[in-house]
């Protein structure tokens, strides 16, 4: 079976890529409970133990299926402005509201400068350029004495990236991607190779060091895949076997070959897409509504929090189980009241841009 038939079969709407998005946000949140528990230098340990492959799994796979599903977007709107628009009202609105509540409410309740200079800092002024994607991490005197000191929301540093990836689809677009498909993987190998490269002038012949992290660059890489596994989906065989390959493939470069995070992102792209055409049943969390942007976008700042009340809440089972679920609740506020409502304004670009004219003797002001 061929992926874009299995795709058929479930209608264009498997439940697995649901559940794939709810695990994956639940997974950042988990593994920040390293960092905001114990400090950094502690994750940087995590990040060289057992584990690191199951974490650098982990966005790669959000960019893959990202990639995976806004191709099928581009490719049912037809317009590069209609699509942009739709990826500006799914992306902005939340993250507005966002960095709004951290920097003022979240900030004056845990900084420890008074109001008139927090207000008047310059980082404040610096954090709420985080609505353009021009990330900055920290607020006036904000979870100064908190393990990860001063971090507000350590993962807004993928914002930028997302950002990219969407450029380059739609530079992609201009040149014919969804006629000409092969502009999509040679594009990712272009990029590639431009990340070695970079790497390579950055720590010589040390390049291919293990990272803490995915690099943000292969993250792009890992969505331009996810949109190739897209566009050849009539090519592309969906099967248990492949799957399995690529999940072995792709935890031995992550985990024991140096400057495998380079190469794995192939693996973890078809493997996303392999989870994501399962159909199980649809739970209540994953049905009409998607809750992993929010829980994205706030687990952070709440593990933070949680963390500045004390040393005893410094216990990573603890933060995983508080925080969890607090986030959830953030995350279904955000959807039902921010996102949901701020999808509804899809049509607005159509409305603008191809008026539905007046009929024969109406009144033209309605």
């Amino acid at each position: 079976m061929r992926i874009g038939e299995r795709l058929d079969q479930t209608s264009g709407r498997p439940s697995g890529f649901d559940y794939i998005r709810i695990i994956l946000a639940s997974s950042v949140i988990w593994e920040h409970s390293v960092s905001t528990c114990y400090g950094f230098p502690f994750e940087t340990e995590v990040w060289h133990s057992p584990l690191r492959p199951v974490f650098k799994l982990i966005l790669p796979m959000f960019f893959a299926l990202s990639g995976f599903l806004v191709a099928g977007s581009l490719e049912r709107t037809r317009t590069l402005g209609m699509f942009l628009w739709l990826r500006a009202i799914r992306i902005y609105p939340a993250l507005v509201v966002e960095v709004i509540l951290s920097a003022f409410i979240l900030g004056p309740i845990f900084t420890t400068f008074d109001y008139r200079d927090y207000f008047s800092n310059v980082e404040f002024r610096s954090y709420l350029l985080n609505i353009t994607g021009y990330i900055h991490f920290d607020l006036p005197g904000v979870f100064a004495n908190n393990p990860a000191q001063r971090m507000v929301n350590a993962q807004l540093w993928t914002i930028p990236f997302e950002l990219n990836c969407y450029i380059i689809l739609s530079v992609l677009f201009v040149f014919s991607v969804l006629k000409y498909r092969i502009v999509a993987p040679i594009t990712a190998v272009f990029v590639t190779i431009a990340s070695c490269a970079y790497r390579y002038k950055i720590y010589g012949a040390g390049w291919n060091v293990y990272p803490t992290l995915v690099p943000g660059i292969m993250l792009v890489v890992s969505f331009l895949l996810g949109v190739t596994i897209f566009l050849y989906r009539d090519k592309i065989i969906w099967n248990v076997k492949l799957f399995l390959i690529c999940l072995v493939s792709a935890v031995l470069l992550y985990g024991f070959v140096r400057g495998g995070d380079l190469f794995a992102s192939v693996f973890v792209a078809y493997l996303t897409v392999y989870l994501g055409l399962t159909s199980p049943r649809r739970l209540r969390i994953v049905t009409g509504a998607d809750y992993s942007y929010g829980m994205y976008l706030y687990g952070y700042p709440i593990q933070q929090a949680f963390s500045a009340l004390g040393s005893w809440t410094h216990h990573w089972y603890l933060n995983i189980l508080v925080c969890t679920p607090v986030a959830a609740l953030f995350a279904a506020l955000s959807w039902h009241y921010v996102e949901k409502p701020a999808l509804r304004l899809r049509s607005v670009w159509g409305s603008v841009h191809h008026p539905v004219p007046a009929q024969a003797g109406a009144d033209p002001r309605g």
